[in-house]
């Protein structure tokens, strides 16, 4: 059993807001380019995540988060495209989206900081 953790919980949450609202954008707007990459991306991150979370060592796990911060990043650029280009206005899942990547880069550096 995967032990809960925040960003765990807060990655799982990110990626179904991020269903949710390409789901209303392609049913309200009709747009499935953009949103076909954000749905990739956005819920990626939170797969990587559970993925670290059975790494084969440091270097491993450290790989892992790198990976889903990328993909949290990719994310982020998708949401600003949606939300400037008027396919979408709540800019919430944006916050959202900053909130896993600060998550993610301070995990980053506590695995880095920690010994073998």
């Amino acid at each position: 059993m995967i032990v809960p953790s925040p960003l765990q919980d807060k990655s799982k949450a990110f990626a179904l807001e991020i269903i949710r609202v390409c789901n209303e954008i392609k049913r309200e707007k009709r747009e499935g380019v953009l949103t076909n990459q954000l749905i990739r991306s956005g819920t990626s991150v939170g797969a990587n995540i559970r993925e670290a979370m059975y790494a084969h060592g440091k270097a491993d796990f450290i790989a892992k988060l790198q990976i889903a911060l990328k993909e949290c990043s990719e994310s982020e650029y998708w949401l600003e495209l949606l939300i400037e280009s008027g396919y979408y206005e709540d800019s919430a899942i944006l916050k959202q989206c900053t909130k896993v990547k600060r998550l993610l880069i301070a995990s980053i550096n506590t695995a880095k900081k920690k010994p073998v």
